[in-house]
């Protein structure tokens, strides 16, 4: 059966009240909002790159040596030990990078910057240059997560006053918890925004347990998908404002790092239950149930030998995606309504011919779409800039992403 015949959807999503606004508005004091955001006043960077713990030797935002299968933390390495947060610590939806923060690879407070990200990326799971970038070009240059002129990020609640360079006039910048913008509906282990009133980046520990049930505790691609699967059918069922829009490609490539990032060379790779639940923090009690505990790197974990690369994670969308197929689009007036992106997506659904190419320019275009063509005046030229960063990461192999031309 052709994907783009799995679902009756109809119409397009010309009506999602709830999605009108782009830029992120105060959430004030609802769950990761500026009231209720910890506050840390004891900023204080990641850890400075040591020659005697040199990992990947990414320093200054600037790319490593791309070669991995070394033990993070390194023995004696103490500057990276992990430690407990506290709370007036930011921690956010993404396990990952809570992980970082506790080690002390990004800053411990949750406040990091552009090349922090870049450096902890590389350095602790061998994530490739080109993908690190584009994360963090994502997050803090089209998402409106971050500040494009500080180039910092929290990676959790809205910390606006300290990542501003000007709170009056930049607005809010909310955060990996902005709804929406990196963080969407459907979450392996977070519950939607709205239904939870606001707080998206919790980790819920029963949906950890039924992750497991449904995998088996083996979080392979072929077993994430068809959780993936399962958790789109509860969302929309029971989320009267679902929203999945095609930045739903980012949840499948985010989904990929429990496989391809997070494996234990010394447990052969393998995707299994402890390793991933440690990075997720979820301890598993006696009675089958678990308890959230702050997230760390496994003991002796040996990270994954080549770099993950753009492409690499651009495959692994399309792999996990096409084995258990969902819709792009929305609740509104009790109904499903399917979104259209040609020649990629119609009516919600992903093209039977789509190729892992096609994947990576609909991912180019998310985040050229965004920023408008009318602040080319104020800001560097979206196309210059994407240009400059697809032609210094992928050489020109590589440019626009498997696009046929550059966007404008």
């Amino acid at each position: 059966m052709k994907i783009d015949q799995i679902l009756p959807f109809v119409g397009l999503a010309t009506a999602l009240p709830w999605m009108g606004d782009k830029r992120q508005q105060s959430g004030g004091a609802q769950p990761g909002g500026p009231i209720t955001c910890p506050f840390n006043p004891n900023h204080q960077p990641a850890a400075s790159w040591d020659p005697n713990f040199p990992y990947n030797h990414a320093k200054n935002g600037l790319p490593g040596k791309g070669k991995g299968g070394y033990q993070v933390p390194a023995e004696g390495d103490t500057a990276h030990r992990f430690i407990t947060p506290t709370d007036k610590d930011i921690r956010g939806p993404c396990p990952g990078l809570n992980a970082l923060a506790n080690h002390g690879f990004i800053a411990r407070d949750g406040i990091t910057t552009y090349n922090e990200l870049l450096d902890a990326l590389q350095n602790v799971y061998n994530v490739g240059y080109d993908l690190a970038n584009f994360l963090a070009f994502y997050a803090i240059y089209v998402a409106g997560l971050g500040d494009p002129v500080t180039k910092k990020l929290s990676i959790g609640c809205d910390a606006t006053t300290r990542t501003s360079w000007s709170p009056i006039i930049t607005g809010s910048e909310p955060g990996l918890n902005g709804h929406s913008k990196m963080e969407i509906d459907a979450s392996l282990t977070r519950n939607d925004f709205f239904p939870a009133s606001g707080d998206n980046f919790s980790f819920n520990a029963s949906l950890f347990k039924v992750f497991e049930e449904s995998t088996g505790g083996l979080f392979d691609v072929d077993r994430i998908s068809k959780y993936r699967h399962e958790r789109w059918h509860q969302c929309q069922a029971e989320n009267p404002q679902f929203y999945f829009p095609i930045l739903g490609l980012f949840q499948y490539g985010a989904a990929s790092f429990l496989y391809e990032l997070w494996p234990n060379g010394n447990e052969g790779y393998v995707p299994n239950l402890h390793n991933t639940a440690t990075f997720f923090g979820a301890l598993r009690l006696p009675d089958g149930n678990y308890l959230r505990v702050p997230e760390r790197i496994p003991a002796s974990w040996v990270n994954r030998e080549k770099p993950y690369f753009l492409l690499d994670i651009a495959a692994e969308i399309f792999k996990m995606y096409t084995k258990n197929p969902v819709g792009f689009g929305g609740n509104a007036g009790g109904e499903f309504i399917g979104i259209n992106e040609p020649p990629f997506i119609n009516d919600g659904a992903l093209n039977a011919n789509t190729t892992v190419e096609d994947v990576s320019c609909l991912l180019y275009q998310i985040i050229s779409r965004p920023v408008p063509s009318t602040l080319n005046g104020i800001v560097t030229p979206l196309v210059e800039a994407t240009e400059a960063l697809l032609i210094t990461l992928f050489g020109a192999e590589f440019n626009n992403l498997g696009c046929p031309f550059a966007l404008t």
